[in-house]
């Protein structure tokens, strides 16, 4: 099972955002050399603890950074741009990078409502439009009475690398599959089974000149320690994390010694209880257990992982000993 890796660029306390993104490239250059497939980087806007808030720059630098690792968006929040420009930055990284980018797109908008307004985000309504526009520059196939068929489209004779939908429901597997695109799905925080997105997305799948047949990536949040109680233990400041995030208390990722004693209330308890469920916390042979059960469970081609913990150095341990257990090399 080929495994990849998603990285949000976390900022944990005590941690500087310039080094937090110099973390980045320490991961990259990781996976690069343990064997990982690709590293995808999202699109995240007004979150303190989040420093991925322009892929396009991040990927550059991994990609230069790195020699054989795929690098990409995960993905592009396609609200937030223009179809044109989105063209226009992932040929320039195709043509930098032959072979080693991907462009991974969503059709949420990756903010709240304030800050996606200062985007001059639009309505995640017209992603069909707007996807169907990026492709149509890409492949010079505008009709030819649209104001747009004239333009050139720059750099020129550099086609866009192979593109992904993401999804966290299923309501863009099937236009996925029509397209010819690749899909992934964001199971690492949504609670919607990803099987029946699949079967959609292979129901639906035309070959193109990208994908000659369907490939569909299973995105998890996985942690891994030697044993499964530091695992645990550990698990705690993601836990903690998310319930302040959901209820508002904005905090960037606590040491598990605070965390593991914070004080949650009944609600946030709760939100940790639902949202626990869809990590894989353990130790090496139970977490590739796991996840080989839910990539067969899917239906899925490929496995996306992103670990949350506070310290980088046992992060970066976790995607090691995944790696070793998986037999990647």
């Amino acid at each position: 099972m080929p495994l990849s890796i998603l990285d949000l660029a976390p900022v944990p306390e005590g941690v500087t955002t310039t080094e937090a993104l110099g973390n980045l490239v320490t991961l990259a250059r990781l996976g690069d050399r343990l064997g990982y497939r690709r590293v995808w980087y999202a699109e995240h806007h007004g979150i303190p603890s989040i420093a991925s808030s322009s892929p396009e720059v991040l990927i550059a630098t991994s990609a230069s950074a790195t020699q054989r690792i795929h690098v990409g968006s995960g993905g592009v929040m396609l609200p937030n741009h223009v179809p044109l420009r989105v063209v226009e930055t992932y040929r320039t990284l195709a043509a930098l990078h032959p072979g080693r980018i991907d462009l991974g797109i969503g059709r949420a908008g990756g903010s709240d409502g304030r800050t996606l307004s200062a985007l001059r985000s639009v309505d995640g309504s017209y992603f069909p439009q707007e996807m169907a526009e990026l492709l149509a520059f890409d492949q010079g196939n505008f009709p030819a009475d649209h104001p747009f068929a004239p333009i050139r489209v720059v750099p020129e004779h550099v086609s866009l690398p192979p593109i992904f939908i993401l999804g966290s429901s299923g309501a863009s597997a099937a236009a996925a599959g029509e397209l010819g695109l690749g899909y992934s799905f964001a199971a690492h925080f949504s609670a919607t089974p990803a099987k029946p997105a699949f079967n959609a997305y292979r129901d639906a799948f035309r070959p193109s000149a990208q994908f000659a047949e369907p490939h569909a990536i299973l995105a998890v949040s996985a942690l891994v320690a030697p044993t499964a109680e530091e695992a645990e233990f550990l698990s705690t400041s993601q836990a903690v994390s998310w319930a302040l995030f959901t209820t508002g208390e904005e905090r960037r990722l606590m040491p598990p010694e605070e965390a593991s004693g914070r004080e949650l209330t009944p609600a946030q308890r709760a939100i940790v209880d639902k949202q626990s469920k869809l990590w894989i916390v353990g130790d090496p042979n139970s977490v590739k257990a796991e996840i080989e059960a839910q990539a067969e469970a899917a239906g899925a081609d490929e496995v996306m992982v992103t670990t949350t913990v506070w310290s980088h150095e046992l992060r970066l341990r976790s995607y090691r000993l995944l790696a070793e257990a998986f037999g990647l090399a």
